[in-house]
């Protein structure tokens, strides 16, 4: 009897770590490579001499004429920031109306929300680049902000609803009988406990904003002079480019602040999720 749990937790440890190695090859090998020659790079491309590690092709990548690596940080960094804002602040109030107000409607209204999750953002590119030229924002960085605020809200409303249900309502009833306003109680009762998971939908919505391609190649466009992070990569490298030492650095640069953020936000992600699965 106490062998086959041992066993099991050993085969289940055994699977995890070689699942985990799997996934991290990728990312060992562009790390090493970001450090080394062309020609280091073709003749062996999973191990490193550190002898002959160099930074010269890292800070050739930094200072990129065709991207600039800060800008794309700004750019990108204030795109999360604004698409963060807005989702969360709508998303706040409306979800608590959805979870308060029991009605069949309301569930079909959340339900359409929640369909949003399942429709990938490349089907309806097209349709929404002639709603931006229509409202004269195609090219420019608030129509791109309004367009990836969008395809946020679904699963920020669908994690915010499923949390207030959760909340007794017996905090409404106490802030409605010391003369407080929906407003009010939305905003300073219910807000501040909604902070596990106000913090897990932040850090995956940026996760989601900082990766996406498509959106920002299709509505900023080549010729707008404003780029992401993840088409400015695009424009340095090339589509056809064989210069591994062009290649490997830039993409390097990044993803590391991505990587940073989520390494040092992911108990924020677990702790968020793990609140929800224990309330819901």
């Amino acid at each position: 009897m106490t062998r086959s749990p041992r066993l099991a937790a050993m085969v289940r440890i055994a699977f995890l770590s070689v699942l985990s190695a799997a996934m991290l090859i990728p990312m060992y090998i562009l790390v090493i490579n970001a450090f080394k020659s062309q020609q280091d790079i073709l003749k062996n491309p999973f191990t490193i001499d550190l002898s002959a590690a160099t930074t010269e092709y890292l800070t050739a990548a930094w200072n990129n004429p065709d991207f600039s690596i800060p800008k794309g940080y700004l750019i990108t960094l204030g795109l999360v920031a604004c698409v963060n804002v807005i989702s969360i602040g709508l998303c706040v109030p409306a979800a608590y109306v959805l979870a308060r107000t029991p009605k069949p409607l309301f569930r079909l209204i959340l339900m359409f929300f929640v369909a949003g999750m399942f429709i990938p953002t490349q089907v309806i590119l097209i349709p929404v680049i002639f709603v931006l030229r229509r409202l004269t924002l195609m090219g420019t960085f608030p129509g791109l902000v309004l367009f990836m605020t969008a395809t946020t809200i679904p699963f920020t409303l669908f994690v915010f609803t499923g949390y207030i249900r959760v909340l007794p309502r017996a905090l409404d009833e106490a802030a409605a009988i010391d003369g407080a306003g929906r407003w009010y109680t939305v905003w300073r009762i219910v807000f501040p406990l909604m902070r596990p998971i106000v913090a897990t939908a932040f850090i995956l919505n940026s996760l989601s904003v900082w990766n996406d391609f498509a959106s920002p190649q299709v509505i900023l466009g080549p010729g707008s002079g404003i780029y992401t992070v993840t088409t400015g990569v695009y424009a340095a490298v090339g589509q056809y480019s064989a210069d591994y030492t062009k290649v490997f650095p830039t993409l390097l640069l990044a993803v590391i602040p991505i990587l940073i953020i989520f390494v040092a936000m992911q108990r924020h992600i677990m702790r968020g999720l793990a609140a929800g699965s224990i309330k819901g």
